[in-house]
């Protein structure tokens, strides 16, 4: 049985994470989650999986948790707390699945206490990817990623020799807006926004897929955990999201991951790699019933978000920590109603201009970077 730590339990990817563990009872074992500030959701999971350790943000709640929860469960708090639930020593497996920057110092310390990372935090790869694989080689861990897209490129290259990829192809949904022009974007609401067509996701990442911001992050985590250049990397528009992503090889042979838009498929294939454990049949892919599929090539000028990843990432460093911290800050403004949807990428776009790079950045100049850029979006004004 295989015991897991669960940073981000009541989010989208958490749920459906919790989900799998639920339907494999005999397969996995809850030991320990974090849970932010959702509350009567980590009430719930406690009630339904004992876990033996939980981590929420705020110390009242924890106090106030600690009251309500059987014996056996320890509750704990804050930035410590969160590293508790990283590194828990019965863990096997940690299932990196916190919004934001937030993931990127536990799961450091889970590599260094030689836990298994499932990762479906992008940005702790897009801010420290070069120190996050320098430590996970060095401690012999592996990163099996999380995301649809990145888990069906892993799974395209099972058996597969590094040096025989000509590219990686990345497929993207579109979005909310995918059929609208950019004239068509001005006055747009939240609600529109958060209208994806074919998954259902948390807010910010279904704003980051309406900007092509998601798929710039996937594009800079690609980047990291398959070690391929920026030039081998490509983006498709696939409106069904059905074809996960592929693989080119030197060869001209294309393989490619197709599955239903389920989420619990890639989680579970990251908790029992490299075994395959039985779903259930219902919902299952039926091409036939499909009949057709549709690609076009992205528009890097109706999306620019994707096109200023693709430059952050090429120009390295610094650079992705600022377009990561700048993006993060955007979407809260614009989800709090205090900026326009176009608005989130100008915000980006001044904050890239405005940063000196720095080439090898350590952790602590990251940490200040974030900071940074989050309080120069917060206070940059369109009026």
């Amino acid at each position: 049985m295989k015991k897991i730590s669960l940073m981000g339990a009541t989010g989208s990817i958490g749920l459906q994470t919790l989900d799998v563990i639920k339907e494999n009872k005999e397969q996995f074992k809850l030991t320990a989650i974090s849970a932010g500030r959702n509350i009567a959701e980590t009430k719930k999971i406690i009630t339904e999986f004992q876990p033996q350790l939980v981590s929420v943000q705020l110390k009242e709640d924890a106090l106030s948790l600690r009251n309500e929860v059987p014996s056996g469960t320890k509750i704990v708090w804050g930035e410590e707390g969160l590293l508790e639930v990283a590194c828990h020593q019965d863990a096997d497996i940690l299932v990196n699945a916190v919004l934001g920057s937030v993931g990127l110092y536990p799961t450091l310390q889970a590599i260094e206490a030689g836990k298994t990372i499932a990762i479906a935090n992008k940005e702790t790869l897009v801010t420290a990817g070069h120190i996050v694989m320098e430590a996970a080689k060095k401690h012999g861990v592996d990163l099996l990623p999380v995301d649809s897209e990145h888990s069906a490129i892993f799974q395209c290259l099972q058996g597969e020799n590094q040096k025989d990829i000509e590219s990686l192809i990345i497929t993207a949904s579109g979005g909310s807006f995918r059929d609208r022009a950019r004239s068509e974007l001005e006055g747009v609401t939240v609600k529109d926004a958060l209208n994806h067509p074919n998954w259902s996701m948390g807010a910010k990442i279904t704003i980051d897929s309406a900007t092509m911001m998601n798929k710039g992050l996937e594009v800079i985590e690609a980047h990291w955990l398959f070690n391929i250049p920026f030039e081998g990397i490509k983006v498709l528009l696939h409106r069904e999201s059905i074809i996960h992503s592929m693989v080119e090889f030197h060869d001209s042979s294309v393989m490619a991951q197709l599955g239903t838009p389920d989420m619990r498929v890639p989680i579970q294939y990251a908790l029992t790699y490299p075994e395959r454990l039985e779903r259930p049949k219902a919902g299952r892919l039926n091409l036939a019933e499909i009949g057709k599929l549709h690609f076009e090539d992205m528009d890097f000028e109706r999306f620019r978000c994707l096109k200023y990843a693709f430059e952050a990432g090429e120009a390295g460093g610094s650079l992705p920590a600022v377009l990561n911290a700048a993006n993060e800050a955007a979407v809260s403004r614009f989800l709090n109603g205090e900026i326009s949807f176009l608005q989130i990428e100008a915000l980006i776009e001044k904050a890239l201009e405005k940063h000196e790079l720095i080439k090898q950045p350590d952790l602590d100049t990251i940490k200040l970077i974030d900071s940074e850029t989050r309080n120069f979006i917060k206070k940059v004004s369109f009026n």
